[in-house]
Formats: structure tokens, C-alpha cells, sequence
């Protein structure tokens, strides 16, 4: 996987937020292997797109575009190294309006971009000039590598989770064990003390996954087990859903006065027939997101995995 964060969405050029969720855009602050340098190797003729790194290499900016389902493009702001002579090229016709619509770019995937990684890292592009406000698009594919990451359409969720910083839009992440959740629009990810982690300004989430190790027990008696030091909380202020495989979804929630400001909290379960559950635990700031937080709870969701007890 790419060791270069991708920033959060926004247009690649400018940086300004994109308000048309079909389509989503993440640049990588710089190439991979120029972390493994120090910064006085970096070098830049002037324009940001355009970097040298002593002993390393060429680089331009452009804008990589992955068909994504759900009618959705991911257009990454991503690193290709060049060699020296396009690299001069660029600089010289970089402001000039009449020489740079015809700017062509070949060069090399200078980031090993999620969720293909190695696969991809040093793939063969050539890029071209689509609008002459924008960076040059890598339009052609010049290995299978590159050809088929430009050729197919890949799953949205699949791709998106695999990018920690907020996206436009929600994301069904996957956990471990067949489960995934539903990543808010507009939360971070991360995983951190055996959690999978979501945060927003105001409200945040955090996805912990266990295994009943006592053989025979119902799905509910493993819930008992699981809310065996849970607080009391008044009647209205909890909610079991009994499933028709035998499953069972419990929340509770409350409002602690212990920070020294109001904040609610929900903890919410989901037990398998077999043992497998999911614990789910929001905060959040305003009471108006109860229900944010219920819809995170009941999007918790295993496939059908074969398992033996």
C-alpha cells in the first residue's frame, strides 16, 4: 500500500471541496519514494505539480481516473515519473496557455495506490491535456497493469474504504469475519486499539468484532454475557430486535455527565446464530443524531460465512 496519504476530497488542482458526489477527488501529497528521502532532496521548478528529487527522479502531477460502480468517478491526483527531458518540457510550457493543451506526459505510477498497491506501483501512462485547467489526465494505459486499472470498472465500496481521510459520501466498510459497517459521509477512518475508528467534528463511532467461546450458547445468552457490566438505563432508552435466524440487536443509550459537558452515547450490539457479534459504541453532541447513530447501529451486516462451533 502507498506510504503517500491521500488528502481528504477536493479538487486536485485547486484544493476546493466538489459538490458533485459522482464524482471524487484524492491527491497524493507526493510520491512514495520521496519519503524515504530528506526534504532538501525535493526540488521544483516553480509550479507545486512539478517536483524533482535528488537522485530519485522526475515527477508531474496528473489526474488519474478510475470508473467506479454505482455511476461514480475516482479521479486521483496521483505522482508519474518522467524522464529529465518531459520533465523540462513541462516546465517550460506549464504557463504558457498555447503550448500547454498539447502537452503530452508518459512516465511511470509513482504511487502504489490503494486498494491495487504494488500491482499498480510503476504502471505505464501516457497523459494528456483534457481541459486546460486542469492537470494532464492519464488517458492511455502502455502496460497490462495500467490498461486494465483504466479499463474496468471497480466495486465503489472496495476502493473508497481503502482511503482513511472524509469522503462525500458513505462507505460500507469492511471489518474482518464476513461483518462491515457503514462509514458516515464525511468521517475519517482508522484502526486503533482493536477497533475500526470513524470521527467527525461532533459525533464519532468505533467497531470492535467478538466470538462467543462457550459452546451451545444461544445468541442471546452471549448478549447477556456481552451487557454483563453495562449501565442500567431507564425504560425508553434501549432496543432489542430479535432476528428470524435466530440473531438478536440490542442498543441502550444514555447521556454521561462526567466531562463537564452534555454528550449522548449509544452502545449497540449485533449477535450471530453462531457465536460472531459485532459491538458498535457512537458519541455525539446533539440529540438530533440519535437516529444517525441507530442507522449506524443497524448497519452493521455479516455475509454468510461457513463456520464450524
Amino acid at each position: 500500500m502507498s506510504t503517500s496519504p491521500a488528502a481528504p476530497a477536493s479538487c486536485s488542482c485547486c484544493g476546493e471541496p466538489l459538490a458533485d458526489e459522482r464524482r471524487i477527488d484524492l491527491r497524493f501529497g507526493l510520491p512514495d519514494v520521496a519519503f524515504e528521502l530528506p526534504e532538501e532532496a525535493r526540488r521544483s521548478p516553480g509550479p507545486s505539480a512539478l517536483l524533482a528529487l535528488d537522485g530519485a527522479g522526475f515527477f508531474v502531477r496528473c489526474l488519474l481516473p478510475v470508473r467506479l460502480t454505482g455511476e461514480t468517478e475516482l479521479v486521483l491526483g496521483t505522482w508519474v515519473e518522467v524522464d529529465e527531458e518531459t520533465f523540462l518540457h513541462t516546465a517550460a510550457v506549464w504557463e504558457d496557455e498555447a503550448a500547454y493543451p498539447g502537452l503530452v506526459v508518459r512516465g511511470r505510477l509513482a504511487n502504489a495506490v490503494r486498494p491495487w498497491g504494488e500491482e499498480v506501483l510503476g504502471a505505464e501512462f501516457t497523459g494528456r491535456i483534457s481541459d486546460p485547467g486542469e492537470l494532464p489526465y492519464l488517458v492511455e494505459g502502455n502496460d497490462p497493469a495500467a490498461v486494465r486499472l483504466l479499463g474496468e470498472t471497480w466495486d465503489r465500496d472496495h476502493v473508497l474504504a481503502r482511503f482513511p481521510h472524509p469522503l462525500p459520501v458513505a462507505v460500507r466498510t469492511d471489518l474482518d469475519e464476513g461483518w462491515s459497517v457503514e462509514r458516515t459521509a464525511g468521517f475519517s477512518a482508522r484502526f486503533e486499539n482493536g477497533a475500526d475508528q470513524f470521527a467527525a467534528a461532533d459525533r464519532s463511532v468505533a467497531v470492535g468484532l467478538f466470538q462467543d467461546t462457550e459452546p451451545g450458547r444461544t445468541a442471546e445468552g452471549f448478549l447477556a454475557a456481552l451487557l454483563e457490566r453495562a449501565p442500567e438505563v431507564p425504560e425508553g432508552q434501549h432496543h432489542t430486535e430479535r432476528l428470524p435466524d435466530g440473531g438478536v440487536r440490542y442498543a441502550f443509550w444514555f447521556a454521561p455527565r462526567d466531562t463537564g459537558r452534555t454528550r449522548h452515547e449509544l452502545t449497540a450490539y449485533a449477535v450471530e446464530p453462531d457465536g460472531s457479534a459485532a459491538g458498535l459504541f457512537c458519541s455525539y453532541e446533539d440529540p438530533g443524531q440519535h437516529a444517525w447513530a441507530l442507522h449506524v447501529w443497524r448497519s452493521l451486516r455479516r455475509e454468510a460465512v461457513v463456520t464450524s462451533r
